[in-house]
């Protein structure tokens, strides 16, 4: 066996988050580490790469007990992670990133000649375009985390352990990776493989091991296993009806929000489109297609050349996010910890920031703001184990509840949800899906962006797909299936011909 966990616990403190968790990788296997957010996954690979200790229990490789005292040690000894998180330093060039405490010297000199070469050939194995004298801070999202691969990739690497790699790479690099993963398994190298993308785990894994609450409640191949199974042993219980019923529409629903001829330099074209009250209207699109500029110039959180916008059927401007707030329309940004919540501020503190000002008579009424953070846990299902601790300390389920909870905070006739599943498990998948059906029963209408094709056809009335900047089309009824969001979001229908339809 490559590298084996037995035994494993972890606590924080009183808290308790591991409880003698097996875990055994063997050469050339790509093992899928599933469980709800929560569950003790990320803890237990920290143990596994040297960025925890273990309270009690032990790690071994080739049957040699190991007590790494840092990533660093289980560097050497072939364990490499890639983690969720970007951990990149924004202002050094990508060859630096790469190269970042183990630089390539030619006597007493950095040697910039053989770490541009090596970096460049990382990039050429991932097949991405990436400069590796670019700056990290200027490239997009999916390629700094193809960056974090070839980090990974330019070390002696035995045991690769990825936590959720794909959640912000295209269609294109996901198989790109794919393929890689494909040769590093070829070559011997295992793979600890965690996603709560059942699909992926799919098509990639030989086997499977699943926490729940800190506890191995399952371990053994893939071969033969279901996605409803693998839900079911994340969650505890069935998962049935993903996608909550779609209601109809009345055909007399007013229209609550109209955006015409948006143009944003550089991202959108003369898009427009219309949202009616009780409606969820999905945007599709490949990553760069211009949803997010899109909304954001409406938001007045981009610049715009040229478009007007509507409310209730009267022109408004909005400048700043909180022309939007007084609009009573609300966001929820696809980049939780960078725009969404303050990591280190207390969770009650977060949840009331956005309309701070209900608490204020004329200084905060903490009695009333503790009032306000009890309903939203208990509304959203926020799980704590003490309401103590800061954002950065929550699962990445418990901050998309608690971004929601912000939010929702103003009472808003309009919900701008964007990327709501990204990098979250099942369970709470299947609980923002039904949050959103409320909303629209309620009278609320909500804009979903989403990457994922199955919450576009499961959620949304109408789609409206995007295309390099373009509003390609707006589809409904039995047109919205897969192929045809494809057809439109390549550009294949739609662009610059009589298919394309503005809501």
């Amino acid at each position: 066996m490559l590298l084996s966990a037995r035994k494993l616990c972890r606590s924080f403190g009183e808290n308790q988050v591991l409880f003698n968790v097996d875990l055994d990788l063997q050469t050339g296997e790509v093992h899928a580490l599933l469980g709800e957010n929560g569950a003790g996954k990320s803890t237990l690979v920290k143990i596994l790469a040297g960025y925890l200790r273990p309270t009690s229990g032990e790690v071994l490789v080739e049957g040699s007990q190991r007590h790494y005292r840092s990533s660093g040690e289980a560097e050497a000894d072939g364990v490499v992670m890639i983690h969720q998180e970007l951990a990149l330093a924004e202002q050094l060039s990508v060859e630096e990133n790469i190269f970042l405490g183990r630089e390539l010297r030619r006597g007493l000199f950095l040697d910039r000649r053989a770490m541009r070469e090596r970096s460049r050939a990382a990039l050429a194995e991932l097949e991405t375009h990436v400069d590796p004298s670019a700056r990290v801070k200027d490239l997009s999202t999916s390629d700094q985390q193809m960056v974090e691969i070839a980090k990974a990739i330019t070390r002696d690497v035995r045991v690769l352990i990825m936590d959720e790699p794909t959640a912000t790479l295209t269609e294109n690099e996901v198989s790109v990776l794919f393929a890689l993963i494909d040769r590093l398994r070829q070559r011997g190298v295992a793979i600890l493989y965690i996603s709560h993308k059942l699909r992926e785990i799919e098509q990639i894994a030989d086997h499977v091991t699943v926490l729940r609450d800190g506890h191995l409640v399952d371990s053994g191949p893939m071969a033969g296993r279901s996605k409803e199974e693998l839900a079911r042993l994340m969650v505890g219980r069935e998962i049935t009806e993903m996608y909550p019923p779609r209601t109809r529409l009345p055909d007399d629903a007013p229209v609550v929000l109209e955006v015409r001829h948006m143009v944003v330099p550089g991202a959108v074209k003369h898009a427009s489109f219309t949202l009616r009250r009780g409606e969820v209207m999905g945007f599709g699109g490949i990553v760069g297609a211009g949803r997010t500029a899109l909304i954001e110039a409406v938001l007045g959180l981009r610049r715009k050349s040229a478009g007007q916008v509507l409310r209730n059927g009267q022109p408004v401007v909005m400048r700043h996010l909180r022309d939007a707030v007084h609009q009573r329309i609300a966001y929820l940004t696809e980049d939780r910890k960078g725009k969404g919540l303050v990591l280190n501020m207390d969770l009650r503190s977060n949840v009331t920031l956005l309309n701070l000002r209900a608490h204020c008579h004329p200084l905060i009424d903490r009695r009333r703001e503790e009032q306000a953070f009890q309903q939203a846990v208990e509304r959203f299902d926020i799980r704590l184990r003490t309401a103590a601790r800061t954002v950065a300390q929550l699962s990445g389920g418990n901050q998309q509840k608690l971004l929601l909870a912000k939010v929702m905070s103003i009472d808003p006739e309009i919900v701008i949800i964007n990327e709501p599943t990204r990098g979250i498990d099942v369970g709470t998948k299947h609980q923002i899906y039904h949050f959103i059906r409320e909303l629209t029963d309620s009278g609320c209408s909500v804009i979903l962006i989403s990457s994922e094709m199955g919450e576009l056809i499961g959620l949304s009335h109408r789609v409206a797909v995007m295309c390099a900047g373009v509003l390609t089309g707006v589809l409904e009824g039995e047109q919205i299936n897969e192929e045809e969001i494809m057809q439109y979001a390549s550009g294949i229908k739609g662009v610059g011909g009589d298919e394309q339809r503005h809501g």
